[in-house]
Order: C-alpha cells, then sequence, then structure tokens
C-alpha cells in the first residue's frame, strides 16, 4: 500500500476525532489531502464513506472526479473500481454520493451506517441541512469532514464549526502556505491580485470572511443594516396583524416572509422557504402559528389556474380562510430600487429569518465573460428570498393594520425607540 507523505496541517486527520473541519483559502489542497486519506484509509478498513455537499444536481457536482484522479496518482486503480455513481474498494469499501438538501426518510435511513462523511463546499450547507445530517451520521466511531473556503461570517457552517466549534473538533485553517505542492501557475495568480485588491486577496488567498458577497445586489444595504443593529431580535407584536409575502415554487422554492407594519417601520419577523410543498400545506404551516393574521400577498402567477387542480393559489387559499391579495407583475429593476429605498425602515430578525439574511447578501448579477459588464441577477438558490423581498417592496405602503379580528390588549414596543437594552 502507498504511504502519504501529508503536509504537517493535514497529519491530524489520521486521528479518530468526530469532526475533523479545514477551511481556508484557494491553493491550500484541502480537497486533495481529504481525497488521499480517505482512500488510503479505505484500503485498510472496509469504510462506508459519504461524499456531500448541499446542492448535486448531477455527479459532475460532486467529488467523483477528483476520487478518481486521485486512485490513479496513487497507483491504487488495481484496488479500487470507479463506477459511473460509485467507487467501490476490494474489501467492501465504497465512496457514495449525495446532496444533502435533497435528502429524504429513505436517503437518510440508507446513510445512517456511514463511517465517514465528508462535505465539500461546506460553506454552502444550511441550518437546515445540518440539522438533518448530522444525527444521521450515527454509526460507532463515525466521522464528520468538512472542507470549504469561507464566504460570509453569517454562513451557518462557519458559525457552527469555526467560531462555536463542538468539543474536541478538529479545526484548522489552511492556506497555500501549507501546501508543499503549491503550482507555479497559481503563485502568479496570488502575487497579481495581492497588488490589485488586498481585501479580496485576503478572502481568497487568505480565506477570510466576507461581510457580504462580492457584487451582491443589495450589498451595501445589507452593510448599512448590521451597522445600524436592524438585524436584530424582532418579537411577534400581537396588536399587529401579520402580513405574508410569497414567492411561488414547486421544483424551486416556495418562499415566504412574515412581517408587521408599524406606521413606517417594517418589521420581518419570520421566513419560510421549502421545495415541493402544495399551497394547502403551507396555509396549514402558517395557521399552525396562533397569529393575528393580515393578507397573504401573492405574485401575479398567483392568480392562474393549475390543470393540475383546476384552481389557482389564489383560490385555494381563499377557500381556506385566508386573505389573499395579488401583487402586479413588474419590472425587475425597479423592483430592485424599490427594494433599496425599503431598507432603511426595516427590522429583520436574526434567528428565524436567518435564511433571507443569506438570500439578501448573496443576491448578485451575473457578469458574462465577453463583456465583463453586471447583466441581469442571477437565478439560482438565493434569488427566490430576493424576489419575495422585492415583492414586498412593491406593497409595503399598502400594509394595513385593520383586521378581522379585535386587537389583544398587550402593550406594544416599538422598535425605533427600543435601542437600549437590545
Amino acid at each position: 500500500m502507498p504511504k502519504l507523505n501529508l503536509p504537517e496541517a493535514f497529519v491530524p486527520l489520521m486521528d479518530p476525532c468526530r469532526y475533523k473541519i479545514l477551511y481556508g483559502g484557494r491553493g491550500s489542497g484541502k480537497s486533495w489531502q481529504v481525497a488521499r486519506v480517505l482512500l488510503l484509509q479505505g484500503t485498510r478498513d472496509p469504510l462506508r464513506i459519504l461524499c456531500g455537499r448541499e446542492i448535486m444536481r448531477t455527479l459532475d457536482d460532486s467529488v467523483h472526479r477528483l476520487l478518481a484522479d486521485q486512485i490513479e496518482a496513487l497507483g491504487l486503480g488495481w484496488f479500487y473500481t470507479v463506477q459511473e455513481s460509485s467507487i467501490k474498494g476490494k474489501n467492501g469499501a465504497e465512496f457514495l454520493y449525495c446532496g444533502l438538501r435533497a435528502m429524504d426518510a429513505a436517503k437518510i435511513k440508507s446513510y445512517e451506517g456511514v463511517d465517514i462523511c465528508w462535505v465539500e463546499e461546506g460553506q454552502s450547507v444550511s441550518k437546515k441541512s445540518w440539522s438533518i445530517l448530522i444525527p444521521t451520521i450515527r454509526a460507532e466511531r463515525s466521522e464528520i469532514w468538512v472542507t470549504f473556503n469561507p464566504e460570509l461570517d453569517s454562513d451557518d457552517t462557519y458559525k457552527r464549526f469555526v467560531q462555536r466549534p463542538p468539543p474536541g473538533a478538529f479545526v484548522r485553517k489552511v492556506s497555500y502556505k501549507d501546501n508543499p505542492f503549491f503550482p507555479a501557475v497559481l503563485e502568479e495568480e496570488r502575487k497579481t491580485l495581492e497588488l490589485q485588491d488586498a481585501e479580496e486577496y485576503r478572502h481568497v488567498w487568505e480565506g477570510e470572511c466576507r461581510t457580504v458577497i462580492a457584487g451582491a445586489i443589495y450589498g451595501r444595504e445589507m452593510l448599512q443594516m448590521i451597522e445600524d443593529r436592524r438585524i436584530r431580535p424582532v418579537p411577534y407584536d400581537p396588536q399587529l396583524p401579520v402580513h405574508t409575502v410569497w414567492d411561488l415554487g414547486w421544483n424551486d422554492q416556495t418562499t415566504i416572509i412574515l412581517c408587521q407594519r408599524l406606521h413606517s417601520e417594517l418589521r420581518v419577523i419570520e421566513y419560510l422557504e421549502a421545495s415541493f410543498v402544495t399551497v394547502a400545506e403551507w396555509a396549514a404551516e402558517l395557521m399552525s402559528r396562533r397569529y393575528v393574521w393580515g393578507f397573504d400577498w401573492l405574485p401575479h402567477d398567483g392568480a392562474n389556474t393549475s390543470r393540475q387542480t383546476g384552481m389557482s393559489d389564489e383560490q385555494i387559499l381563499k377557500k381556506l380562510n385566508r386573505k389573499v391579495k395579488i401583487i402586479p407583475r413588474g419590472d425587475v429593476e425597479a423592483g430592485i430600487r424599490a427594494a433599496r429605498m425599503m431598507f432603511p425602515r426595516v427590522y429583520i430578525d436574526e434567528d428565524k429569518c436567518e435564511r433571507l439574511i443569506e438570500c439578501l447578501k448573496k443576491y448578485r448579477r451575473g457578469i458574462p465573460s465577453t463583456t465583463n459588464e453586471p447583466g441581469a441577477p442571477v437565478h439560482d438558490e438565493y434569488s427566490h428570498g430576493a424576489d419575495a423581498w422585492r415583492g414586498l417592496a412593491a406593497i409595503v405602503d399598502q400594509l394595513k393594520n385593520e383586521t378581522d379580528l379585535p386587537p389583544i390588549n398587550v402593550p406594544a414596543r416599538r422598535m425605533t425607540n427600543a435601542r437600549v437594552g437590545y
């Protein structure tokens, strides 16, 4: 069997530990070294190794190619068979792949016997995915390995494993300086960026976090909200109705912003997001909260009749005794401008709206390589929350506090006069 000449920073990967976390900048070789260590360990024990990432649409999104390349580099082709969607060793060792966001009950059950779970691109893994994955990997002496380049200091993975690591976890920040195999071509790129953009250099090569993603459409507005401490606990006020603003999806996420308005002030108290949930199921989820309800604001396609049900989402919600209004279709750029104007009057709950905050930090424009100029907003997993935010900006001044229910006599607390004490 080959022996690995591991760089010093990666030697602890060989020792037993529940959590092994490697994070840092470009060129550190962390994924490369993890692949080599796992392949070698698989030759010694019949390990079942799950390689996951938040979203894996095809096998090209996985580390399958990296592992196959390292099998060849280590001369282990006689031991491992690289199959179309897995890698198997002669002793029963096996490498499997999954997208964490798509895990369902059947898949979770099948992963209970995993010995090691390697999560690549860990900065993208959501709080929900971690809450499902961690208790799933529960075999005796099982381990969870995570590799990532930090993006935002508010990302759940960074907070969970770097700012507040589990007891006994191995956590190591690595950079190109820890990689004795760092290639000359990358050294030229590193030096060039160091001279051109010191802040970007610290993020890319030193693994420092950003506050907002580079090129974020609402970057300045989110930085101002952080500076003003308007991302904070925002309690439900029982004297004000809760309005919901939706962006509808099925394969893509449906997103729902729950908010209350007091005079010009807007309080975003909760945010919901999921795929493959019917409108009727969403209504039940909302009604499980004992709120005084205002209106459900649906995008223009909420009035479209479905061929499957013969009803529109608007009609379904009304049949369930929800009060519904439709947001007229509007221009995207005009909506972005309206959203920018709305930011100074908004408070967002830092816990119940964590995913919305992430969407607003990561909503960005595409930059075509042909022009190198910012183009239309990118349609990705963050754009759905941002689309609901644009819908909210379109109707924020139409939110009323009249309700069919009598007011509850509980003293209200005005957010703008309550900074001291938070």
